[in-house]
């Protein structure tokens, strides 16, 4: 077994000291308040004797720590008193991840994190590990997967460097792959070395890192125009706890701001209209202030983004106070998805993403981002490249959805009035109907909504776009298909609508639920669950006996380096 880096000790030794130290003062603490038997001169006593027994805790955990590589897992060892030992076959890995924090890159340290398919936590973490050792871990997971395939496959291996070396075919013209224009008709539908070897005793010409084909760098016009045209909900949480521990001073602040503009001079005195006025200039504030904090985190996170190549894995790397490294396999991507909210889609960016089993697009392990933001035609290229897909021609809902939308809306803007009413009958405020404009954008809103809806379903692919405020077009292979869902509430069969979940192996968040198709009608909806089905069959069926089990994912643009 492999041990983790020394200064893995001292860091362990630190945090379960804390730990215990807090522990052991809260107890000694809530004992002395319902006895007489302790009292404060016990708390030296259970201060050394917490921080002693976390520090020697944390040194048995790191000398209880270990992993190495076998033929066919990757095992890990752990626990003091409750041993945990995990052997993680190769085809479960679904990506190795490094992160370095600001400390870990100043003292050449890494965090290795191996993901698995079917769930969002991570299976195994090494926390630290040199660089050095971070990197011949990732190598050589990769290329001991690599080497599982071809041999599980190896009777009927076929040469497909025909495939791969091809040369990029262009982008997509913006406007077909992204077209509003509706089909008149449903589109598509019809009729290695022994186990317990050591890594370190391995040689290493073994080592080599492996070639790496360079497909997409953010420049720096693409990320500061990412940056300021998306928005990091963590930004709010940053608001939010500044606010916590800084109230008194944000709040003096707000009021030296509106008393110019006719605030109040505290917050104890003033008049209805002077504290509107301070209402007003702390969420202008609050809201420059998150939006600013987005900024800067999403300014952060994708600092220096590459994308490359190597075998049939996507690898990337990002981050500029926290930096990740990883990889994203072909062969577990799920879906593609197409994302652009209203100011990308102004100036004419989009970005890319992949699920992967077990992950989401808003899933933590950060692999998900193939490219963060480039022109949408490029984008779109890369998307056709990538999957294959046919130039979709979108269906809408019917003209009968519109008008649910409509009803919807007029029922939100009705209950925020309501809201309205029942703030001006228990406060100062006054002039309830003012609320009553919201209804001048329930129209706006429901034709928004309709036209950002549609579904294609092709030969190979289901293809579903959803969304205004973050548009989202995901395409589907076949054979990725888990289930397909038709779906009709109390007021969709009323209406003789429904709506079709589609479900893959990836994990979907709170805000990211499955790709739906949204309100078609019944028999277009029945159509499309029917076809579905038959196509998956026919595509594993397929892919059986064609033994293709990834994604080409040569993707680049011969004609130039960069975007």
């Amino acid at each position: 077994m492999n041990r983790l880096h020394p200064l893995s000790a001292v860091s362990y030794a630190v945090r379960y000291g804390f730990l215990w130290l807090s522990l052991s003062l809260f107890l000694v603490g809530a004992l002395a308040s319902i006895s007489e038997l302790l009292s404060g001169r016990w708390v030296p006593v259970a201060a050394v004797g917490g921080l002693a027994f976390g520090i020697g805790y944390g040194i048995a955990y790191y000398y209880r720590f270990g992993y190495r590589i076998t033929d066919d897992t990757f095992d890990v060892a752990s626990g003091v008193v409750a041993r945990r030992s995990r052997e993680i076959p190769y085809g479960r890995i679904q990506n190795v991840d490094i992160r370095q924090g600001v400390f870990q890159r100043l003292v050449g340290l890494a965090v290795v994190s191996i993901e698995t398919a079917g769930g969002q936590s991570t299976e195994a973490a090494l926390n630290f590990v040199s660089e050095a050792e971070a990197t011949r871990l990732q190598n050589e997971i990769r290329r001991r997967t690599a080497d599982g395939k071809r041999k599980a496959h190896s009777d009927d291996e076929r040469d497909d460097s025909s495939v791969t070396d091809q040369e990029f075919i262009g982008p997509l013209p913006a406007s077909e792959f992204d077209s509003d224009t509706p089909s008149s008709e449903h589109a598509g539908i019809g009729p290695g070395p022994g186990a317990g070897d050591r890594i370190h005793d391995r040689s290493p010409t073994e080592f080599e890192e492996p070639e790496r084909k360079r497909l997409f760098d953010l420049e720096a016009r693409e990320l500061l125009l990412y940056s300021f045209t998306s928005f990091r909900p963590a930004a709010v949480a940053a608001v939010l706890f500044i606010f916590f521990f800084m109230t008194d001073t944000i709040i003096e602040y707000l009021l030296a701001i509106a008393q110019p503009l006719g605030g109040p001079a505290d917050i104890e005195t003033g008049t209805a209209g002077s504290y509107g006025i301070l209402t007003i200039v702390s969420l202008v504030n609050g809201i420059i202030v998150t939006y600013l904090l987005s900024v800067a985190y999403a300014f952060g996170t994708y600092y220096g983004f590459q994308l490359g190549r190597i075998d049939d894995d996507f690898v990337y790397e990002r981050g500029l106070l926290q930096r990740y490294s990883g990889s994203i396999p072909t062969g577990k991507v799920q879906s593609v998805t197409v994302t652009a909210n209203p100011a990308q889609r102004l100036i004419g960016y989009a970005g890319l993403w992949v699920e992967t089993a077990g992950y989401g697009p808003s899933s933590d392990s950060g692999s998900q981002s193939a490219v963060p933001l480039a022109e949408r035609g490029r984008v779109y290229g890369f998307t056709e490249r990538l999957t294959g897909v046919e130039t979709p021609r979108f269906e809408r809902p019917p003209p009968v959805a519109r008008r649910r939308y409509l009803v919807r809306y007029s029922l939100v803007a009705a209950g925020l009035v309501a809201v309205a009413v029942g703030v001006t009958t228990v406060t100062i405020l006054e002039r309830w109907y003012l609320a009553g404009v919201v209804f001048a954008a329930v129209p706006v809103a429901a034709h928004l909504r309709y036209v950002n809806l549609g579904h294609y379903v092709g030969e190979e692919h289901l293809v579903v776009r959803r969304g205004f405020w973050k548009r989202r077009t995901t395409i589907i292979p076949y054979y990725r298909l888990q289930t397909a869902n038709t779906r009709r509430s109390i007021f969709q069969r009323r209406l003789g609508i429904a709506s079709v979940v589609v479900d893959t192996a990836s994990s979907q968040s709170f805000s990211d639920a499955a790709p739906t198709i949204y309100d078609i009608e019944l028999e277009t909806a029945r159509e499309v669950h029917a076809t579905s089905r038959r196509r998956l069959q026919s595509a594993l069926s397929e892919r059986s006996q064609d033994d293709d089990l990834s994604l080409d994912v040569d993707f680049t643009d011969p004609d130039s380096s960069g975007p």
